[in-house]
């Protein structure tokens, strides 16, 4: 009889406050927990889109943010952030392109979109306290054996 160890699907959420040391610690927390679940070939990509939207949070937002990271299965991972602004960043709405190509802002969001295997927002409307504002989410995964090498632009495959 063969034995296998099955691990339940995780999820981790850090709240963070308004302090420009918050996105450091932010990647940080997320290289670690690729590191203990084993999915290190993540880590590049996982931490430029976790860097990106919690910068963006950081930035665009007056209180605190949360960023939270959930297995996806097959190697993938979702990371989303929770923020108290409720403007959903052009990348992030249906009618996005490419920001000018001298345009001092906007270029982060954008690499989003490139490095990204999906994203999305979601509104969340107002109400209570750590209810409003907005979710951005992406999802990242490993290479298959298949895929060979890619550039930025071939991983991305639009919004889900």
């Amino acid at each position: 009889m063969v034995s296998a160890t099955v691990s339940p699907p995780w999820t981790y959420t850090l709240q963070l406050p308004q302090d420009p040391r918050a996105p450091g610690v932010a990647r940080a927390t997320l290289r670690t927990i690729l590191r203990v679940h084993g999915m290190r070939e993540l880590t590049e990509t996982a931490e430029l889109l976790a860097s990106e939207l919690v910068t963006n949070a950081y930035l665009h937002s007056s209180g605190a943010y949360s960023l939270r990271l959930r297995d996806a299965g097959r190697s993938r991972i979702r990371l989303s952030v929770w923020d108290t602004n409720p403007h959903i960043p052009a990348p992030f709405r249906w009618t996005a392109e490419a920001p000018e190509e001298l345009a001092e802002r906007g270029r982060g969001l954008y690499l989003v979109t490139l490095y990204a295997e999906s994203w999305g927002a979601h509104p969340m409307g107002t109400g209570l306290p750590g209810q409003g504002g907005k979710l951005l989410w992406v999802e990242c995964a490993a290479k298959g054996e298949d895929e060979g090498e890619r550039g930025p632009g071939d991983r991305c495959t639009g919004r889900a």
